[in-house]
């Protein structure tokens, strides 16, 4: 899927956040990456093959709230 260069990293490789956005959907929550991923805006994602990533979240002590 990916058709520029030098070629993403697969979805399954460590650097594989640097795939480029080639969808956005922003009013549905989603990006779809060169890659084949599916990102989510809750940092899931949905990878080429079908596997899910369920999304990180900061444990509840990390959370700043604002005045």
């Amino acid at each position: 899927m990916c058709t520029h260069r030098p070629s993403c990293p697969a979805a399954d490789a460590p650097a594989a956040s640097a795939a480029h956005v080639v969808a956005a959907h922003p009013e549905q929550g989603w990006n779809l990456l060169c890659d084949g991923t599916v990102v989510f805006d809750d940092t899931g994602e949905l990878l080429p093959d079908g596997r899910v990533v369920a999304p990180r979240r900061a444990p509840a002590g990390r959370l700043v709230m604002a005045a």
